[in-house]
């Protein structure tokens, strides 16, 4: 097929690459990825649909993804060798692409992340202008961001749970933007999404993941 790195020769103010949809905002669902795994996986299955299928090779969404999975920044000039570095640091990936997912945003990409402790998964959607949705996490609904701080609490479904962690983190001074939760059913498992405008103290993520009934809690950064 040629050379393509030449697609990656046009920089723009936060991105590398051709496209914001294709380059920076695939970037940041890898990263965000990274966020939930809590580190750069070992192995990813990266599924592109619909445009995404057709067009992630000639665009470099592929090397964008595996830049995001190594961590890279969006303006980082190492997404033209992402798998270069992929095949250093050990990361082994393999894609698939699905033309038709009529139930899936056009530019959508589902990845399988796992490393020697855990595995997660994750549906992402590029909006455009570097700007994303990560739809799913774990397969509950999430519909979150990047661009503010995030907090995802996986936990039980009790009575009063979302009172008490909006009221824990009010003694944290941190303001609620958005808040969301998903249920796999009443009484079984369930997952708060936070999004604020400020930090949390590390002693406030800390109790509220040793609370009894918090299964897992992840707190993502904002991306860049």
């Amino acid at each position: 097929m040629g050379d393509k790195s030449g697609v990656f020769d046009m920089i723009g103010p936060i991105m590398i690459g051709p496209s914001s949809s294709h380059t920076a905002g695939v970037v940041k669902i890898g990263k965000a990825a990274v966020g939930m795994l809590g580190g750069i996986p070992k192995k990813a299955e990266i599924t592109f649909y619909n445009s995404f299928a057709r067009t992630y090779e000639g665009h470099g969404s592929d090397r964008a993804i595996i830049a995001g999975l190594l961590n890279f920044n969006t303006d980082d000039i190492r997404i033209k060798t992402s798998f270069d570095v992929a095949k250093e640091l050990g990361l082994e990936f393999k894609f698939r692409s699905v033309g038709n997912a009529s139930t899936f945003h056009p530019n959508t990409v589902s990845l399988k992340v796992s490393n020697d402790k855990r595995e997660c998964m994750l549906i992402g959607e590029s909006k455009g202008g570097g700007v994303i949705n990560i739809a799913e996490i774990d397969g509950f609904r999430a519909d979150f961001s990047t661009s503010l701080i995030t907090l995802l609490i996986k936990a039980h479904d009790i009575k009063g749970s979302i009172g008490f962690i909006a009221n824990v983190l009010s003694q944290d001074n941190c303001n609620i933007a958005t808040m969301s939760v998903s249920r796999k059913g009443k009484n079984d498992l369930a997952c708060q999404v936070i999004e604020m405008d400020s930090p949390m103290k590390p002693t406030t993520i800390e109790y509220i993941n040793n609370l009894d009934w918090v299964i897992e809690t992840v707190y993502l950064p904002v991306l860049e």
